[in-house]
């Protein structure tokens, strides 16, 4: 039963990172367009995040409670010395949601229209860049629960250049995912061009914020290059990705958009595992030198196996709802295009 929780665990990381991080994406792209070019930005985002960006955070909050239930450790941990970001990406979440809705949906159309565009458009910055930062803290050695002083305790934790660095990447991916997403749901072929075009722009701007990752690795005596090329698994999941982003152009030329969708949630998949892979079962690495464990640190059996089981009733419940719920929206949408 503890495989199959931390099963659920990574799932549900990897699945708000790529389904999540793709509705976050959608904002980031609109906020980096020009002016006049918004408004066809965002109408296809709309019909590609509006039906399921709700259900986008059913991951996050699944995360959060096997952490809560199954690793209670780990998450006052995280809760503490990481509090000031994951305040920041939960206030960020609640903003971006409810700016969402009102500049969607409010029945009255009026200056504030600005204010819920910006607040949303920011929001939608904001949030990916923290989570990747909270991500980054996790396995940068900078937590440090012997700190005695504030700054220690709670700021250098996560305020450093590596921590940053992996926010900016997690900004940037998410901008990729989004735009790969968004080439099948353009109106027209211009439309697609210039989503192309984006995905394009938002491929190297990720490569580059992955070479500043490991710069900034290397500038913090971090061994991200041992992490990741050091094993057989990690150097692996490298070469996939890289064959796979060539395959994805390649297909993209073609006129193709399902399978490019598929082949960016792959890539997203394989730099996760890169990553995870050499810490594993380790999930925080603290600045002592010990790491907390999902082995050592787990609650009781009790507690586990009811988890455990938890997650397998609900999933059998959960996942064919919102496999139905994106078929009748896809169904609905288009019926509305013929």
């Amino acid at each position: 039963m503890h495989y199959v929780i931390i099963i659920f665990l990574w799932l549900s990381i990897l699945l708000y990172l790529v389904l999540g991080g793709a509705d976050f994406g959608a904002g980031i792209i609109e906020l980096f367009t020009p002016q006049p070019h918004r408004g066809r930005t965002r109408k296809a985002a709309y019909q590609a995040i509006g039906p399921i960006w709700e259900a986008n955070h059913m991951w996050l909050v699944i995360a959060v409670v096997i952490l809560f239930v199954g690793f209670p450790a780990i998450y006052s941990t995280m809760s503490i010395y990481l509090h000031i970001p994951l305040v920041v990406m939960l206030l960020g979440i609640t903003a971006r949601g409810t700016a969402f809705v009102f500049r969607n949906y409010d029945a009255v159309v009026d200056n504030m229209q600005k204010i819920y565009d910006r607040i949303f458009l920011y929001s939608s910055f904001v949030t990916p860049l923290f989570l990747g930062i909270i991500a980054g803290s996790a396995i940068s050695g900078r937590i440090d629960p012997s700190a005695t002083d504030f700054l220690h305790a709670y700021v250098y934790s996560w305020l450093n250049w590596f921590s940053v660095a992996i926010g900016l990447f997690t900004v940037s991916l998410c901008s990729f995912l989004a735009s790969i997403y968004l080439i099948g749901e353009a109106a027209n072929p211009v439309d697609a061009k210039e989503f192309i075009y984006k995905a394009r722009v938002w491929n190297i701007v990720t490569v580059g914020c992955g070479a500043v990752v490991f710069i900034a690795a290397e500038a913090e005596h971090i061994p991200l290059v041992k992490w990741v090329f050091g094993n057989t698994i990690g150097l692996i999941a490298v070469i996939l990705a890289t064959l796979s982003l060539i395959l994805l152009w390649v297909l993209v030329a073609r006129g193709k958009t399902i399978f490019p969708r598929i082949l960016a949630g792959f890539q997203a998949t394989m730099i996760l595992l890169a990553v995870t892979y050499v810490h594993f079962p380790n999930f925080i690495v603290l600045k002592t030198g010990n790491n907390l464990s999902l082995f050592r640190h787990q609650a009781p059996a009790a507690s586990m196996n009811t988890l455990g089981w938890a997650l397998i009733i609900g999933s059998v419940f959960i996942i064919p709802a919102l496999f139905y719920l994106y078929y009748s929206f896809q169904k609905d949408k288009h019926r509305e295009q013929h």
